[in-house]
């Protein structure tokens, strides 16, 4: 408790200091502040409003755990020792919010002594480096944080993101939409040692975790299913059915030649005749070709079956 005292003086100071709001000092040091004696009582006789009372429907209003804010130093646990704030200091508190004074260090500090958990992941990821503060993402003064509900989180990360909210609007998507499922399913926010913040080492166990029939080992692998799921699929939202990035044969024909099949190119123009064929337009290679992401039939070399 006292170390933690000395941290959120420490923190104000800062704070004040980057803010220009203290000034040089007049005769010796100046004082910093101290606790309230009365806690969350003091700052309510000001501070009494839903935005505010919020907090008491949240796990941070939980006394009982010494865990919780309020636990501890009540407001003050994470808006620094403000006893006398209004006279001396104006508004000179740790806040929190894109819109907060307060440094964005500081803020996610004060969020981060708490949320230790986080705190290695955290610092070697994207949101950290591009200064992202985690008051812009979480609602701290709520009984319910939106980006703890699967509904509510993606709008959320879409007011960043928006090519990927464009992306989740298409046709053949993950079922987001429909709340079955959100974007920390497959990313983590705080940090993670794989690519896009993902929450497995890579893209293909990440999909894994749900298309475990896809996972193999297969005596008969496709390679590029094998390498990485987003060489054919768009992860996020696609116009083409299956989230693929082309409709086959278009697809398919990226990497196979007519080398040792039938020398025709699979479009209407180059059929016999001028006319689409029915095998081709239907499922197209995956016609005769079905088991795309690997075989274990011993008939399945050229993943037929």
């Amino acid at each position: 408790m006292i170390a933690r005292m000395h941290r959120c003086a420490v923190a104000l100071a800062l704070a004040l200091s980057c803010s220009g709001i203290v000034g040089a000092a007049t005769e010796g040091a100046p004082e910093l502040p101290v606790f309230s004696p009365e806690g969350a009582n003091t700052c309510l006789a000001c501070h009494n409003t839903p935005a505010v009372t919020g907090i008491f429907r949240s796990v941070h209003s939980a006394a009982a755990d010494a865990r919780s804010p309020f636990g501890q130093y009540q407001c003050e646990s994470c808006h620094g020792p403000q006893g006398q704030h209004l006279p001396l200091h104006g508004d000179a508190i740790i806040s929190f919010g894109p819109n907060a004074k307060t440094p964005v260090g500081i803020q996610n500090d004060m969020c981060l002594d708490c949320h230790a958990a986080t705190k290695g992941d955290w610092l070697s990821s994207s949101h950290e480096a591009g200064d992202l503060g985690c008051a812009d993402c979480h609602v701290l003064h709520a009984g319910r944080d939106s980006m703890l509900t699967v509904t509510e989180q993606p709008d959320r990360c879409y007011a960043c993101h928006l090519q990927q909210r464009g992306q989740m609007f298409k046709p053949y998507v993950h079922p987001v939409r429909q709340g079955k499922m959100n974007c920390s399913a497959c990313h983590d926010p705080h940090g993670s040692v794989a690519e896009f913040e993902l929450t497995s080492n890579n893209l293909n166990e990440t999909c894994y975790s749900c298309h475990a029939e896809k996972r193999g080992p297969f005596v008969f692998e496709h390679p590029p299913a094998a390498e990485d799921c987003s060489l054919c699929h768009e992860v996020h939202g696609s116009n083409h059915p299956a989230m693929l990035t082309k409709r086959p044969p278009l697809l398919c024909q990226q990497c196979h030649s007519q080398s040792g099949h039938p020398s025709v190119s699979y479009t209407s123009g180059g059929l016999p005749g001028g006319s689409p064929s029915p095998f081709v337009l239907a499922g197209s290679c995956m016609n005769c070709h079905g088991s795309v992401h690997g075989s274990n039939h011993p008939s399945g070399i050229t993943l037929m079956r």
